[in-house]
């Protein structure tokens, strides 16, 4: 059985813009432009099933996008605790040891919620479960668990998520199915 996951990550917001650590902001008015930009020109793959984070950005981005998707729980972004809604700059200048932690162990999560392991483990079962039957599933999903998702299929080394990008509005697509994933890069979506 083979399955193409394409997963979109979501337009812009203002969060985004000002490295904030995602405290479920919607999207502003360009991301949404941005988003039916890429929807008038015909830049949304076509699918057989339909999912999203259920972020309003993402239920935004989706909405935009001309896309009716359900909403999975386990899609949502990475859980940042009492950090949510923070500017990772001030974070890091009142609890610069706490900051050092989270970026250099992966099983650290000082802010309270959950570490990168536990987000890589969650974003793999996710992709592992909803791209277990045959077809096209569309996932408009946080960067972080595009990253995370990445990570899991291509069995990379942990510390290869902080080297990822995912930027917004791009197409990243696995092929395959669980176990044995391969991967075309992202691409913007236009």
């Amino acid at each position: 059985m083979t399955v193409r996951v394409m997963l979109i990550s979501p337009a812009v917001n203002a969060a985004l813009r000002e490295a904030r650590f995602e405290g479920d902001a919607p999207l502003d008015e360009a991301g949404a432009r941005g988003a039916a930009a890429v929807a008038a020109a015909g830049g949304v793959p076509g699918a057989d099933r339909h999912v999203r984070s259920p972020s309003r950005r993402c239920g935004g981005t989706a909405a935009a996008l001309g896309v009716e998707a359900r909403a999975e729980p386990v899609l949502a972004d990475w859980d940042m605790g009492r950090w949510r809604g923070l500017r990772l700059s001030d974070v890091g200048a009142v609890e610069p040891d706490a900051v050092s932690a989270w970026l250099a162990d992966p099983s650290a999560a000082p802010h309270g919620g959950e570490s990168l392991l536990d987000l890589i483990a969650r974003a793999g079962t996710a992709l592992d479960s909803l791209g277990g039957a045959d077809g096209r599933l569309l996932a408009v999903a946080e960067p972080a668990v595009v990253r995370a998702a990445l990570v899991h299929a291509l069995r990379l080394p942990v510390e290869a998520f902080w080297r990822l990008d995912v930027a917004p509005l791009s197409l990243t697509e696995l092929s395959g199915r669980s176990g044995r994933w391969n991967l075309l890069c992202g691409r913007p979506l236009s």
